[in-house]
């Protein structure tokens, strides 16, 4: 066909499309083999990110650190985002570092380009051109400063952008970038010289610590200040001249100096973080509950109150806030670190023996159970409770006294026979179901001495069961951390919390005479000591209308710690926390009175209202605090063998006052009367006129004996009342007297000035040596209740 090409012939246009067509299509594989190939680059040899764990910090509540932890290569941070640290900060950084940042994919060409355009016209490198993604990369890939080792630099930096947002970039450097020593990041570095979290930053502060990585150890602000404020400021004038700060900013800035504090970790509250960081494993921070101000306080106030203890002493301290039960300062050991004084042991803790710290709680059970009220009447005597026999951590004796004044006192018998009444069991149930779980030997049972020390504890759960007396009787656990749960259970009533609460706090303190020192402004505090057997533990507790303080001094290892008791030891330390502890107007306010107690006047012997037909039967007034309107009589007498105190109703002759029995052969006007009752263990305690108005009388002489007539009746066999006793002349050996009891084969305990000094058997002789010049009182108290009691004169 002429001039016709037909159908089948192609075009030049045709044919050019067709050898476009394989080419476009070789150029897409390729493309796609390049991508599929960086890709499998990327896989098989990925940027080395960080991964979880390493280093911890633990945080005050403030997020102030407390002890940071190392991670396996030594290093220790504080991590953040870039909202929780100050604008300024991130406003000089990337100014100075990487103005284009939130636009380039990771490299930076025209920086490249100017680096190496003054690297070749100068000789030396002028300005780096790595951007901030390259720098990460650097931090996690260290490489030479080369050509290829900025390649590779460079190469990693496209993998991270690949793999991360700019934000995510942006929190590695952050978190990682050096800052000399073993500190990485901006917020470990911030608290690490300047005290402050990277929130807080000013604008100087902020332009130091952007341009601090680019050389860690040369511009360290704690080894060479100068350089230091040299960088600084060259930040602060690129930042000027960029407009990011304005220039009377930055002139404001230049004046600001260079003060860094001494580079070390913070170690503050060190038991109790270790004790947080092994309860969270793998957390790179810990908040606590604590005062980082408080206990940095606390702590130094420990540690010079009690310097000059001897080695291997230690001592403990915990402050609790009653409302939420979180720690407020947790102080574990007197010297963290220190071998001698076995720093490494928790004592916050560990179990050791509470002394009589646990007598407040006894008393309050023993309220809430309607056995006595504020007033009852105790007998602070010798006594013996089977095998066991209780004496006073002052030897002497108080005879009658109120429960109010037996827990104020901590006297030991009076504890150990109310003890004895609630049982030893119920009364360690009770604490153990309020979170205060007394630790005994391997398959021994509770038993009287728990009271007095006989058992283990520990100064956390002292402290929550205290907390209790400012809680409405609610005693918990004490929290470390925001998230842990409020555990809390009962262990007294409302009104038994109120009125332990109101005898503790009627203490005073020691030494402060009534009148001198104005108290109106100083916190309310419910107090109490312990020491253990053998002057191993000394304890002081003390709750507030707030907070909760309990102290512990001694020895890690067991050991006594002579002359070193509750009293002395710790309690002044726990007036100087309490007076140091926040305050507020309303904190120095009695608390109300809850509507189950009420105030009422009661009589002693019997421990009830007086009546207005029988006068005679109250001897001693006192006002009481009543709880739920019980009024508990004098508790009877242990094991009483003669009578029981109380109401004794007796006929008598009513001419001759004389005793009549049942079966009497003359003729007699009777009367009934009745005598209101001493315990008997109270009765050489008793002034004359008290024992006279409680003594039986005597039996009509034609009257068949009664079983009052079957009282013992004691007699002293020795000198006579009254004489005086000397040495022998020429003789330094004090005078001695060979004495003995009669009328009782019944125990018989010997107290010289209402101290215990001896016992015999029935009639066995008691010998003893009179060393103390001046008057002596000996009395003689046989287990029935009978006494007998001589007063001697030992001269000089």
């Amino acid at each position: 066909m002429r001039g016709g090409h037909g159908p089948f012939l192609a075009t030049p246009r045709r044919r050019r499309a067709a050898r476009r067509g394989p080419r476009w299509r070789r150029r897409v594989v390729g493309l796609a083999l390049a991508l599929l190939a960086l890709f499998a680059l990327d896989r098989l040899f990925p940027p080395p990110l960080p991964g979880a764990g390493g280093a911890t910090v633990v945080l005050a509540a403030d997020g102030t650190p407390l002890r940071a932890f190392a991670d396996r290569d030594g290093v220790w941070r504080y991590p953040v985002t870039p909202e929780q640290v100050s604008p300024y900060y991130l406003e000089a950084l990337l100014g100075y570092e990487d103005r284009w940042f939130w636009r380039h994919p990771g490299v930076n060409p025209l920086a490249l380009a100017r680096a190496g355009w003054q690297w070749l016209a100068n000789g030396r490198v002028v300005s780096g051109g790595s951007t901030l993604t390259m720098q990460v990369a650097r931090i996690f890939d260290p490489q030479p400063r080369s050509a290829g080792g900025k390649l590779r630099q460079a190469l990693r930096a496209l993998q991270l952008e690949w793999r991360l947002d700019k934000q995510e970039i942006l929190t590695l450097y952050l978190n990682h970038a050096p800052f000399g020593s073993t500190v990485e990041g901006v917020e470990a570095a911030s608290w690490a010289y300047l005290g402050k979290p990277a929130r807080e930053l000013s604008q100087a502060e902020a332009a130091l610590l952007a341009v601090l990585p680019q050389a860690p150890s040369r511009l360290r602000p704690d080894r060479h200040p100068e350089a230091a404020r040299a960088a600084r400021d060259k930040v602060l004038a690129r930042l000027a001249g960029q407009g990011t700060w304005s220039q009377d900013d930055v002139d404001a800035a230049r004046i600001e100096p260079v003060v860094a504090r001494r580079l070390q970790p913070p170690v503050s509250a060190a038991l109790l973080a270790q004790r947080l960081r092994a309860a969270h494993p793998g957390r790179a921070h810990v908040t606590s509950t604590l005062d980082a101000n408080l206990q940095r306080t606390l702590e130094a106030r420990l540690a010079a109150y009690f310097a000059q203890l001897p080695e291997r002493s230690s001592a403990a301290l915990l402050v609790v806030d009653n409302a939420t039960l979180e720690a407020r300062a947790y102080v574990g050991s007197l010297a963290f670190g220190d071998a001698r004084r076995l720093g490494h042991v928790d004592m916050v803790r560990a179990v050791r023996s509470p002394g009589s710290t646990l007598k407040p709680f006894l008393y309050g059970l023993a309220l809430d159970d309607g056995l006595v009220h504020s007033e009852s009447l105790l007998v602070d005597a010798p006594q013996a409770f089977g095998d066991y026999r209780p004496v006073n951590f002052d030897p002497a004796f108080n005879g009658p006294v109120s429960v109010a004044e037996a827990l104020r006192l901590s006297l030991n018998v009076p504890a150990v026979d109310l003890l004895d009444r609630v049982g030893p069991e119920r009364f360690t149930a009770r604490l153990a179901h309020a979170g205060l779980a007394l630790q005994l030997p391997r398959g021994a049972k509770p038993n009287l001495s728990i009271v007095l020390g006989g058992t283990g504890t520990r100064l956390e759960e002292l402290v929550g069961a205290y907390a209790a007396l400012n809680r409405g009787g609610l005693a918990g656990q004490v929290r470390y951390t925001p998230e842990a749960p409020l555990v809390e259970r009962r262990l007294l009533s409302p009104g038994a919390a109120w009125i332990v609460r109101e005898i503790l706090e009627s203490h005073g303190r020691p030494g402060q005479r009534e009148g001198l020192v104005d108290t109106s402004r100083r916190q309310r505090v419910a107090w109490k000591t312990g020491t253990s057997f053998g002057f191993r533990d000394a304890w002081a507790i003390g709750s507030t209308t707030r907070f909760t303080v309990g102290v512990w001094v001694g020895r890690p290892d067991g050991t006594p710690l002579p002359g070193q008791y509750g009293a002395i030891t710790a309690l002044p330390l726990l007036f100087e926390v309490v007076d140091s502890l926040p305050r507020a107007a309303a904190d120095t306010a009695r608390p109300p009175m809850p509507a189950t107690v009420e105030k009422r006047e009661i009589c002693w012997p019997l421990g009830l209202p007086p009546d207005p037909a029988a006068p005679g039967l109250c001897q001693r007034r006192r006002e009481a605090y009543v709880l739920a309107g019980q009024l508990p009589p004098t508790l009877p007498e242990r094991e009483a063998r003669l009578w029981s105190a109380g109401r004794l109703p007796i006929d008598v002759d009513a001419r001759s006052g004389l005793r009549l029995s049942a079966s009497c052969t003359a003729r007699h006007e009777r009367q009934r009367v009745e005598i209101a009752r001493w315990p008997s263990l109270a009765y050489p305690w008793l002034p004359a006129q008290e024992r006279r108005a409680s003594a039986i009388p005597a039996l009509a002489p034609d009257c068949a004996p009664d079983a009052l007539a079957a009282v013992e009746s004691l007699r002293i066999e020795g000198p006579a009342n009254g004489s005086r006793l000397a040495r022998a002349p020429g003789s330094s050996t004090p005078p001695t007297l060979r004495l003995r009891a009669l009328g009782t084969a019944a125990r018989v305990r010997w107290l010289v000035n209402g101290r215990l000094a001896g016992e015999t058997l029935g009639a066995l002789h008691w010998t003893h040596a009179f060393d103390t010049a001046g008057e002596q009182r000996i009395t003689a108290l046989a287990d029935t209740g009978a006494w007998a009691e001589l007063s001697l004169r030992v001269l000089p």
